[in-house]
């Protein structure tokens, strides 16, 4: 399944052109002159980016780049109006931003059933029905339909969870997730195990729950495109609370924590305003002794708690811990 995980494609879009109004001029057995009765074009077809909560991929847009929309129907006679083309829906996940070609952002799609023009179809234009007047009874001309819009739009999905675990790569993310959730990430003892972001819902007491994600790993220099570089830094912006995940092995945990930290606040400041709580993995291994050691080695201003995946030992703390963090 992880491989089916696509979270930046580049589409092109091109919306159908707007019909031409009709120059018509009203024919009728007995009736003489019966003067201008063209009809309107119809609009050109739009292409739409329309939320779904039931997806979690970009996947589609792997295969297929390219979406035309039908161009409007010509106007006719006796005022009748040419058909609008048909808009081309592109269903996405909760969570895609869409970029235009300078990369500006053109929208967001925060909630299912959302929609969001990507490209508006051309308007159709006039019959020469509005082009009478009393000194131009019949007027033989009208207007073109007008251009559709066309042009590479970048599709990015950010996954939207409740807490996004922060950790380098082996910090135990993907063990924890499977333990509080039914999501069976990919875990295995080498580094970068964990190559897309898998989402999983915790549940809470009295029948509450929240969702978690296990971003990939980061190591130094993400922020620059190092490892798996900042590509999947961008899911921890959508995060509300962010869990940080230090080994009990680790070599210096106040400086892992301090690097995990600067990382984030060099891909984007804004998200050392997010609430954070750290949590010690592995601490099975660890005795009332180490585990007072440790606590003294690290920052003051932070939650922290010692947790087991395997053992089950701290994790109804740290979900109380969460929660609180959430409802704040």
């Amino acid at each position: 399944m992880q491989s089916n995980f696509v979270d930046y494609v580049k589409i092109h879009c091109k919306s159908g052109h707007g019909g031409a109004g009709s120059a018509s001029l009203h024919r009728e057995k007995y009736i003489d002159k019966g003067g201008p009765d063209g009809g309107d074009g119809g609009r050109g077809g739009h292409i739409i980016l329309r939320g779904n909560s039931n997806l979690w991929t970009l996947l589609e847009f792997k295969f297929k780049k390219h979406f035309r929309a039908e161009h409007g129907g010509r106007g006719g006679k006796s005022r009748s109006t040419g058909h609008d083309g048909e808009d081309i829906i592109l269903n996405v996940p909760i969570g895609v931003i869409a970029r235009g070609e300078e990369g500006e952002i053109l929208g967001e799609i925060t909630e299912d059933g959302q929609e969001m023009i990507l490209k508006r179809g051309g308007k159709g234009g006039l019959g020469n029905w509005h082009f009478r007047s009393a000194t131009r009874q019949t007027p033989r001309y009208a207007q073109p339909g007008l251009d559709g819009d066309e042009g590479w739009v970048t599709l990015e999905l950010k996954v939207l969870a409740d807490v996004g675990l922060v950790g380098f790569p082996n910090a135990g993310k993907s063990t924890l997730l499977s333990v509080l959730s039914a999501a069976k990430p990919k875990i295995a003892d080498y580094a970068f195990t964990t190559l897309t972001p898998n989402l999983g819902i915790v549940e809470y007491r009295n029948h509450q729950s929240f969702i978690m994600a296990d971003i990939p790993g980061i190591i130094e220099g993400a922020a620059e495109g190092k490892g798996l570089g900042h590509r999947f830094l961008r899911h921890i912006e959508r995060n509300s609370t962010l869990l940080f995940l230090i080994p009990a092995d680790a070599d210096d945990y106040a400086k892992e924590y301090d690097i995990l930290l600067n990382e984030l606040k060099k891909f984007n400041p804004e998200l050392l305003d997010k609430e954070r709580v750290l949590a010690i993995t592995k601490s099975d291994m660890l005795d009332d002794e180490l585990k007072a050691e440790i606590s003294s080695q690290l920052p003051k201003d932070i939650e922290t708690l010692f947790i087991s995946s395997v053992a089950h030992q701290g994790l109804t703390e740290l979900k109380d811990a969460l929660w609180k963090k959430l409802i704040d």
